[in-house]
């Protein structure tokens, strides 16, 4: 089915359940759902596009030059594969790509010509090909007399069967997602594009100036981008990376615009946004304000200390271990504004009112009560049930983070999982995971680091340990059995230094074999890994079966909710992002933290010189500080601020995921890349509030201005189309 076609259905199915014509800046739209954007309203405010413009089946529309990059969002700008997205996007492939001699952290990286660009190792790009409606296909499957498990089983069966024959020509990646808790299921077919290489990056003092300090906050002084560019075998098909690979092609890309942004210009913003819960129960809201995030900080705080102690102690491990103390930090302290944000909105409680006057709303009339008033009550025992393991849970969950660990299980459930026909292993371990998992494995080697590891894993057990009656994990008790603290402690050494000490599990080689072998092979090695594997697969197979009970009975029930709130609101309902490609309009604008204070929309130059401490993060580039001296600032001064404008604010409404999201004025032009939210509007994930959340983006101006100005990377900057 086309892009139209399937956009036709969907709408068919919206308006089923949408009366309302009034919109705010708020919601991700998916681009099948084009039709229903105020257009009329967004012309006035600037829009020069038409809807074809900007999505359509050709794949000459602006938003067909956005891609995901799994995890992240990139815009492809030039006819070459260039791909323009955030410095933490591309983090990951700077770090495994870096070494003592070769800090492309620290340093940077720039590729005067193709040849000399490198390698960004497990690197991806996802190219949108088409959207497919399988709604119908798919809920024909499952029967309301199925139980919980009946129904997921028979979802995740035919969810496979229609991805293997979206796959069939083995040249492209599909996935099917549920739109609306499950009233919808859509199929997304794209070309997965594997060689991806690294063409620019600033140095770190520039693409994360502030660091951890203004991670989250404004007003933000980062220079937060990176180059990329996909590649493609001769013949225009993906192949893994290879000397004769070619840049790809794409039939879209976007023009840059170097005329700068003002209050309350439109701003468009297209990406891949992850995950939201706008629609999270209030038993939801109270266990992640009570119980999830505040362990979760607690134990991401150890993990830093730790961390910390081994790069201190060793230069390279600190390189090995930078991508995961980046997103550490960057999770701690979102969930801390989310935290606070949820105090700020009585989150709670305001959303147990509302579900209070939904109840009535439904009690009040016999036909809603008999199609919608179980739904809350059987919502609210499912959650209860998942609080009664959620300490256990947990702490396994932290157990199998531990690199080592995590490799073993990796393995060991594959040599489980083959003894399936394929249609019956669990996702992630099919035969269109194979290659997938094999790179991960091998890519793992270069960021191992096993003092480090060690000491994690022995922080784990010490969870483990302290967890209560009824929820503890008896492969770690089976240990330990019997043992006061003090023996307990000692054979925790000793089984710590004999595992890491005799493993085979942290060589990249034998790590490979035991993938490619069979279950009583890898069990016949007895690796101190792979044995607690092997203890720990019962507890984490149930844990398994929980939750595809859960999702069993969520798939039923979280459609009916939705379906109940559209009837008691009467209105828009767009579905909670999904890491499926949206679009969101919005303005540039400031607001206001608290009484007595507004933000203003932008930050400049000589804003980065006012915070200059000369310490980490607060480093300035010597070359940086030689060229705001000299003033010449040319076309990229903003008339505003008689300076360089390093970011802006915007009312665009994202999430992680939309890192690296190109913002777009009203042509359709980059204006900017997304690249954070405030530390106020974090809590939007579950509870938006317009006057408060806030996309920080990166202006292009600014990136153009270190482009030509400072780094003088002229071939790359000849290769942008700018206007």
């Amino acid at each position: 089915m086309t892009r139209s076609g399937t956009r036709l259905l969907l709408i068919v199915f919206t308006l089923l359940i949408m009366h309302s014509t009034s919109f705010s800046d708020e919601g991700m739209w998916p681009l099948y759902d084009l039709e229903r954007l105020p257009l009329a309203q967004l012309q006035q405010r600037g829009l020069e596009l038409t809807l074809d413009q900007i999505d359509n089946d050709d794949g000459s529309g602006i938003a067909n030059a956005v891609v995901s990059l799994g995890g992240g969002t990139g815009s492809f700008v030039s006819p070459e594969g260039l791909i323009v997205t955030n410095h933490h996007v591309a983090f990951g492939a700077l770090q495994k790509a870096s070494t003592l001699g070769k800090n492309y952290i620290r340093d940077g990286f720039y590729a005067p010509i193709k040849e000399a660009e490198i390698r960004a190792i497990g690197s991806n790009a996802y190219v949108t090909l088409a959207v497919e409606d399988v709604t119908d296909r798919v809920l024909q499957a499952v029967s309301d007399d199925m139980t919980a498990i009946e129904r997921h089983l028979a979802l995740d069966r035919i969810k496979k069967v229609i991805v293997a024959e979206a796959e069939e020509s083995g040249e492209i990646h599909a996935s099917l997602r549920d739109m609306h808790g499950g009233l919808v299921y859509v199929l997304y077919i794209s070309l997965k594009i594997q060689d991806i290489r690294i063409v620019y990056a600033p140095p770190e003092s520039i693409g994360a100036y502030g660091g951890d300090i203004d991670n989250w906050m404004w007003p933000r002084h980062c220079g937060d981008f990176s180059f990329l560019r996909a590649y493609v075998a001769p013949d225009g098909s993906p192949a893994a990376y290879s000397p004769e690979n070619v840049p790809y092609r794409p039939k879209s890309w976007l023009k840059v615009s170097k005329t700068g942004v003002y209050e309350n210009d439109l701003a468009l913003m297209i990406g891949f946004p992850g995950r939201t819960d706008r629609y999270a129960s209030s038993q939801y809201l109270d266990y992640l304000m009570n119980f999830y995030y505040p362990r979760s900080a607690e134990i991401s705080e150890e993990i830093l200390r730790i961390f910390a102690a081994a790069g201190a102690a060793d230069s390279s491990a600190a390189i090995r271990l930078a991508s995961w103390v980046s997103g550490i930090n960057n999770g701690l302290k979102k969930s801390y504004g989310l935290r606070e944000g949820f105090l700020r909105a009585n989150a709670v409680e305001l959303k147990r009112t509302t579900e209070k006057e939904l109840a009535a709303f439904i009690a009040a009339d016999p036909a809603l009560d008999k199609k919608y008033g179980r739904v809350l009550g059987e919502l609210d025992s499912l959650f209860q049930a998942r609080a009664a393991t959620r300490e256990h849970d947990m702490v396994l969950g932290r157990l199998g983070q531990a690199d080592y660990l995590q490799l073993a299980i990796e393995v060991y459930r594959w040599t489980l999982e083959r003894e399936k026909e394929d249609i019956d292993r669990e996702p992630g371990f099919q035969h269109r995971d194979t290659a997938r998992t094999r790179r991960w494995l091998e890519n793992a080697q270069i960021n191992l680091v096993p003092k480090a590891d060690r000491d994690l894993l022995r922080y784990f057990f010490h969870l483990a340990f302290d967890l209560p009656e009824g929820q503890r994990i008896k492969a770690v008790d089976s240990i330990f059995a019997g043992m006061a603290a003090a023996e307990r402690e000692a054979r925790l050494d000793e089984w710590l230094y004999n595992a890491y000490g005799q493993s085979s599990v942290g060589d990249l080689d034998e790590r490979m074999k035991m993938f490619s072998t069979n279950r009583k092979k890898i069990e016949s090695l007895d690796d101190p890994f792979v044995n607690l594997a092997k203890a720990l697969m019962p507890e984490l197979d149930d844990v398994r079966k929980r939750q595809k009970e859960r999702t069993g009975a969520d798939s039923r029930l979280h459609p009916l909710l939705i379906a109940a709130y559209s009837e008691w609101k009467n209105g828009s309902m767009y579905p909670d992002a999904n890491g499926t490609k949206r679009l969101n309009y919005g303005s540039v604008r400031g607001y206001s933290p608290r009484d007595g204070v507004y933000y203003t929309i932008k930050t400049s130059l000589s804003g980065i010189m006012d915070k200059e401490t000369g310490i980490d993060p607060f480093i300035v580039e010597p070359v940086l500080k030689q060229a705001w001296q000299k003033g010449n600032f040319g076309e990229y001064a903003d008339r505003d601020l008689n300076d360089v404008a390093i970011n802006f604010l915007t009312d665009n409404d994202g999430t992680g995921g939309n890192s690296g999201s190109p913002v777009l004025n009203g042509r359709g032009e980059l204006i900017g890349l997304d690249f954070d939210s405030n530390y106020e509007g974090v809590a939007a994930d579950y509870i938006y509030d317009e006057d408060l959340a806030r996309s920080i983006v990166v202006d292009i101006r600014y990136v153009l201005f270190l482009m030509e100005r400072v780094y003088h990377t002229d071939n790359l900057l000849q290769e942008l189309e700018i206007h």
